[in-house]
């Protein structure tokens, strides 16, 4: 490179990093003084700035997928390298730029994968389409229906449709452009119904999430065949019900004959599924007892130190029992009972189960008698375990804490993650709940495997994660509440005279 180019190299770098550095701003207009004709068309301005915006910024997307090339992962053979599914949609690219791109556009891993497959079908295989949204003449929703119908059309197909159809694109609402792509295809390759018909196919799934209120949804993607079915199915259960003189609303009888068919699939022979109910219990809530409690050489090793100065002693196990047992909490049939203890702040100080407090709060202090008013611990974090190996209550206890995987926008449930130790044992990392978090296969190889990941653990369970492009994201503990600063206190106003001796 010639000292000119190096100088203009530094120039440039110097101007973009000034760039990045600016706060993001748009053009705004004074609205208060626009008539109704002027909103219109600033509305449809917006509308065109979007759909710039939509593709400069698949331009980035397909600019950092440039430099995660697949060559950076495990290959085939080797530990880590990735067995089937849940690659990138960009072929030739890293397994794990759906992860680093969550990052940045603050979403899971699902969400920031269908961003890529619609950055490199609009972009990568239509440029035409991208140029309409890079000129503002086409915004990127019809663009998505372009990638969406035409992703697994062959090239030669996409050749055919898209000039044929995206001059009209615009003037089209997403539902007729979409029938009229799908007839334009098929009229280029008489087997192209066929095949979106067999992908729609691999793609059938159940998914569940939560909406309001204590409620979620349940929903499946299958052949529409088979959903017909099972429609009928359930509404004549939910119309039997009504006839036999349930007058609640049909959707709520729907929903109540979906559930038994499903958990009582011998029609009423029991249910086949097992619950397990977890009772939070914040220290703070129970009374304060007792002097201060005895030191830790006082209780001897592996019973039960003090947690971060929030002593459980025998006095609150007692109360806690006595709370439980008011309450009328049990374990539902067939399934279990767990008892988490959090501090003020919502971190975990320790989980037991009702005959384990039982126990305890019955055997009292070891060092001064069971009778003793005095402040000792009783329960307390999981002890570290020696080898790489971990213990059963601290698996207990990470999953109550944790409840998914732990990385950034990942919410798979913690009964389905492996335990990982933060820092690899390998490298000294402690068997230790402050050295281990829920992540779930995927993340979990990623952490391992990945380049130029760093993962760092809090000891009350804050995981940080960055990416290899800088961008760091935070998770905390369900219930874990960000701890207050506290704010010097006020400066108090100046006197009319300067202080003596002036």
């Amino acid at each position: 490179m010639s000292t000119a180019g190096a100088e203009r190299s530094l120039v440039e770098g110097a101007l973009l990093g000034w760039l990045l550095e600016q706060s993001p701003s748009v053009g705004r207009l004074p609205v208060d003084l626009l008539s109704a004709s002027d909103i219109a068309t600033e509305l449809e301005r917006v509308q065109a700035r979007k759909a710039m915006e939509a593709a400069y910024e698949a331009e980035l997307v397909m600019a950092l997928a440039a430099m995660r090339p697949d060559t950076d992962d495990p290959p085939p053979g080797h530990p880590g390298a990735r067995r089937r599914g849940g690659g990138s949609p960009v072929p030739g690219t890293s397994e794990f730029l759906p992860d680093e791109l969550a990052a940045p556009l603050n979403c899971s891993r699902a969400f920031a994968a269908g961003v890529l497959a619609d950055a490199y079908q609009v972009l990568g295989r239509m440029p035409a389409v991208w140029q309409a949204c890079s000129d503002g003449v086409l915004d990127w929703y019809r663009a998505r229906v372009f990638a969406d119908v035409l992703g697994s059309a062959s090239d030669d197909v996409v050749a055919a449709v898209v000039p044929a159809l995206l001059p009209y694109a615009a003037g089209l609402s997403a539902g007729q452009l979409r029938r009229r792509l799908v007839a334009a295809a098929i009229a280029a390759d008489e087997e192209f119904a066929e095949k979106r018909r067999q992908e729609a196919e691999r793609r059938a799934g159940v998914r569940a999430y939560p909406t309001a209120d204590g409620m979620s949804v349940l929903a499946s993607e299958l052949p529409s065949a088979v959903t017909a079915a099972m429609w009928s199915v359930i509404d004549q259960a939910a119309q039997l019900a009504r006839t036999a003189g349930d007058d609640r609303p049909i959707g709520v009888l729907r929903a109540e004959a979906h559930a038994a068919l499903v958990l009582e699939p011998q029609g009423g022979a029991g249910s086949r599924f097992t619950g397990h109910v977890t009772v939070l219990a914040p220290l703070a809530a129970l009374r304060d007892r007792g002097p201060v409690p005895a030191t830790r050489e006082d209780l001897g090793a592996g019973d039960g130190p003090s947690v971060d100065g929030c002593p459980i002693t025998a006095a609150h196990l007692r109360e806690l029992m006595a709370e439980i047992g008011a309450l009328g909490v049990q374990a539902p049939p067939g399934g279990s009972l767990a008892v988490a203890i959090t501090d003020e702040h919502g971190r975990l100080l320790a989980t037991s189960t009702p005959a384990e407090l039982a126990r305890l709060a019955a055997r009292g202090c070891p060092v001064h008698g069971r009778e003793a008013a005095c402040g000792c611990p009783l329960l307390g974090r999981p002890a570290d375990r020696a080898g790489y190996d971990r213990s059963a209550a601290q698996e207990r206890f990470l999953r109550l804490r944790d409840r998914t995987c732990r990385h950034p926008g990942c919410s798979r449930a913690a009964g389905r993650t492996d335990l990982d130790h933060v820092v690899p044992y390998d490298c000294g990392g402690r068997t230790s709940c402050d050295n281990l978090c829920c992540l779930c296969r995927t993340h979990h190889r990623l952490k391992t495997f990945a380049r130029g990941w760093r993962f760092v653990l809090a000891p009350d369970g804050t995981l940080s994660v960055t990416t290899p492009s800088g961008i760091t994201r935070t998770t905390r503990p369900p219930g874990l509440r960000r701890r207050q600063l506290a704010l010097p206190a006020p400066v108090p106003p100046a006197g009319d005279d300067s202080p003596p001796p002036f």
